[in-house]
């Protein structure tokens, strides 16, 4: 009997799928290892179930993925949510437009920004980062500890499957925690001496919140690395695409070219501080592009 499904774990080779309410234990075939396949975490599959053993399976054919994130690995997702804290550690501006851009170059349709730990917050810094950001993304402002923003949250994610991402020490666990108080996520303690959470969680795991809605604890960073093309930057700038096609010439880069559009929309629709991230990253990624 051939059913499918969504693969929602994976531990040491064995593969986790869920169908209704059943879960499968699967192994791979080994054509995958073959043709260098890798099952993934939010993939749906073809599985064969085994005669005469109770849930378990084999997976038989990974079907086509809309979208694939590697740090962390899961696919098929349709909303990212990038969680910082609002103190201990701050926001970091940098990585978090790093994590847009990914998810934005990942095909991720939906991307909302939570700041945590709000009742720590620096109301001046709080409101800087929702005036660059909230004018082209959801911004949710939470406190687990005095339960703030949770509701807001759980209705942006229903009949969706999101992922939380975000440096280590920011509470996602903690979050997901008050999400779903019985997925009984590991929380560690943040470390004094450096800032940042000790990365308490070890692997990728879909957590089922209500019926078709999924969300994804992953492994905390500390830096990101933007790895493709520098004219494909441009393109993962969320405010510049109305703009994109609007310049004197086809090829326009957006840095030094006259009668640039999207330059000419800097300090109205979009913000001088995200125009000079995508400045420092383009030439980042240009000198990347040059050593290869």
């Amino acid at each position: 009997m051939i059913i499918t499904g969504r693969i929602i774990k994976g531990i040491g080779g064995l593969y986790y799928v869920a169908e209704g309410e059943n879960i499968y234990e699967c192994s791979a075939r080994g054509i995958f290892r073959k043709n260098n396949i890798v099952p993934t975490v939010g993939d749906f599959v073809k599985v064969k179930l085994l005669e005469g053993e109770k849930n378990k399976g084999s997976l038989e054919k990974i079907l086509h993925r809309k979208n694939e994130m590697l740090r962390p690995r899961v696919s098929n997702i349709d909303t990212v949510i990038i969680t910082f804290s609002a103190q201990d550690p701050s926001v970091n501006t940098d990585l978090l437009d790093r994590f847009l851009i990914l998810s934005e170059y990942r095909g991720i349709e939906e991307a909302i920004i939570c700041i945590n730990k709000i009742e720590l917050a620096n109301e001046r810094e709080i409101q800087y980062i929702k005036d660059i950001y909230s004018p082209i993304y959801k911004v949710i402002l939470l406190s687990t500890y005095k339960n703030i923003g949770i509701d807001e949250l759980k209705k942006a994610i229903l009949n969706k499957v999101s992922v939380f991402a975000g440096p280590s020490g920011v509470g996602k666990s903690s979050i997901i925690n008050s999400i779903i108080p019985g997925a009984a996520m590991r929380t560690g303690e943040i470390s004094e001496k450096i800032k940042r959470g000790k990365h308490t969680t070890r692997q990728v795991e879909l957590i089922k919140f209500c019926e078709n809605t999924y969300i994804c604890d992953s492994p905390g960073f500390t830096s990101l690395n933007l790895e493709f093309d520098a004219d494909e930057l441009s393109g993962c700038f969320r405010e510049f695409l109305p703009y994109l096609n609007r310049c004197r010439f086809n090829d326009c880069r957006h840095i030094h070219e006259p009668d640039c559009a999207v330059k000419q929309r800097v300090g109205s629709d979009i913000s001088q501080q995200r125009y000079d991230r995508f400045v420092c990253y383009y030439n980042e990624l240009l000198q990347k592009n040059k050593t290869f």
